[in-house]
């Protein structure tokens, strides 16, 4: 496959969570920048983290696996459906192609005798059914180039339009039978379709066959293949999860490398609180992780580096070789037990090996909920600005930490509003020699924005509820 880049231009929301619509583009229209940065601000519960669960839906989908039963719960509670629509912007070295994605899920009874320890009955467990998934992009013919459905699942057939589906998993009678059950199938199992193993195996069978490699398949299929090695391997979403395994005395390390002998992508959990037995192919990875991030580590913390002490070897339950390993600090000629560092630290070392990655790569989207949590305000704006001024790839982060707005272009900061029918907005009328930190607080005093940003609150209402509060404890 020709090198490709990908990445996310805009996403659109309807009925998720607490966002009945909202429509977001991750594009700096100001100025042409390498990177995308996208800072998302606003007050608690107005859409932050609705837009990076979002993000973690789509990646889901593109990855063909199964969407948690959680997202079944974030439907918004006056809809039965939800419905997203990401736009992605493709580049090989020939062309750039706009493409959109689109699918709506609902929350349907789990009658499958899956967790079967529940304490809910078997009728009242709930899953997620992904479905009317519609895939567009530019459709090819002699004359003209025009963006159109390829693939559009809306419908008892196996997929519309006829000739795109003949185009590209032919016309065999028992590959559309396979198909068929492979739909019921992903529907079943709460995946996609569009992006399962078998549609996507019965389009590479059928280029595969294609006797003069046909120009319009090759390009259908090329897109397809670069948005699932997006969503496989260059799309992180990192959640308050990570946090909350922080303070539960384990070390997150999410991680994406290539090495002539040793590449990895993924994630790990390190215990902190008692050696860690991990297999010594892990072992290998976390070392290669760790001497990446020290390079930075010691520069953003002036001294400080991390290493593994390998406290020996030990048989693991499946017979092979393990290693138990402890994470240790080293400062200032002194070595500590990683454990005894500060959450801030800890949370800088979970996610910088993939801001080393947003920094190098193009094509490389990460997305943060709560990127500020327990990181100081000042290197998380210094953090921002070097990789917006001189990285290559895609952040997109929430954040309550106002910092960043006084060191990011503001082309890459948008906020939330009060209104659930316009979710997201980005400040008009703001002008160069403009604080936009002052400026936000300015709207939020007085709203001279089209959209309000702020539901205020009155603080003599808030003191009385206090001073009744402590009446029901007694105080």
């Amino acid at each position: 496959m020709k090198p490709t880049s990908v990445r996310i231009a805009g996403i659109t929301i309807h009925n998720f969570k607490n966002v009945i619509e909202g429509s977001l583009s991750f594009e700096n229209t100001r100025k042409d920048y390498r990177a995308s940065i996208t800072g998302l601000y606003g007050q608690n519960g107005s859409g932050k983290t609705a837009l990076i669960d979002a993000l973690e839906l789509l990646n889901h989908a593109l990855c063909g696996s199964t969407i948690p039963e959680k997202f079944a719960a974030y439907i918004n509670v006056d809809s039965d459906v939800a419905t997203f629509l990401y736009n992605f912007v493709v580049k090989t070295p020939e062309e750039t192609s706009t493409v959109s994605y689109q699918f709506s899920i609902r929350s349907v009874s789990d009658t499958s005798g899956r967790n079967v320890d529940s304490i809910q009955p078997a009728g009242q467990r709930k899953r997620v059914c992904i479905f009317n998934e519609l895939l567009k992009c530019p459709i090819l013919s002699d004359k003209t180039i025009r963006i159109g459905k390829l693939v559009d699942t809306d419908t008892t057939e196996l997929f519309l339009p006829k000739p795109k589906k003949l185009l590209l998993v032919g016309n065999n009678k028992e590959t559309d039978m396979n198909l068929q059950v492979a739909k019921k199938l992903s529907s079943a199992q709460s995946r996609s379709f569009v992006f399962s193993r078998e549609l996507l195996d019965a389009v590479r069978r059928t280029l595969k066959q294609s006797a003069n490699s046909e120009p319009e398949l090759s390009f259908y299929a090329s897109l397809l293949e670069s948005l699932v090695n997006f969503g496989n391997h260059e799309l992180f979403v990192i959640n308050t999860t990570n946090s909350g395994l922080i303070s539960l005395n384990a070390q997150p390390l999410v991680f994406k490398f290539g090495a002539e002998n040793l590449g990895a992508i993924g994630s790990m959990m390190i215990p902190l609180n008692e050696p860690a037995l991990i297999p010594q192919k892990a072992k290998d990875v976390v070392i290669k992780v760790i001497k990446t991030m020290n390079v930075i580590l010691k520069q953003i913390i002036p001294g400080l580096t991390i290493h593994i002490k390998d406290l020996g070897t030990q048989v693991l339950e499946n017979g092979e070789k393990g290693s138990r390993i402890q994470l240790m600090s080293h400062k200032n000629s002194r070595e500590i037990p990683f454990n005894y560092e500060s959450e801030g630290i800890k949370k800088i070392v979970s996610i910088l090996q993939l801001l080393i990655v947003v920094y190098n790569q193009s094509s490389i989207t990460v997305a943060i909920d709560e990127l500020d949590s327990g990181v100081f305000e000042y290197l998380l704006g210094e953090l921002l600005s070097i990789i917006s001024e001189r990285g290559k790839g895609q952040l997109i982060f929430t954040s309550h930490n106002l910092r960043p707005l006084e060191t990011l272009d503001r082309g890459f900061i948008a906020f939330t509003t009060t209104n659930p029918q316009n979710r997201y907005t980005r400040m008009t009328n703001v002008k160069d020699n403009n604080n936009l930190r002052d400026f936000y607080f300015r709207d939020i005093m007085l709203g001279e924005q089209d959209m309000e940003l702020y539901d205020h609150t009155n603080n003599a209402d808030i003191a009385l509820a206090f001073r009744e509060a402590g009446e029901y404890c007694g105080s």
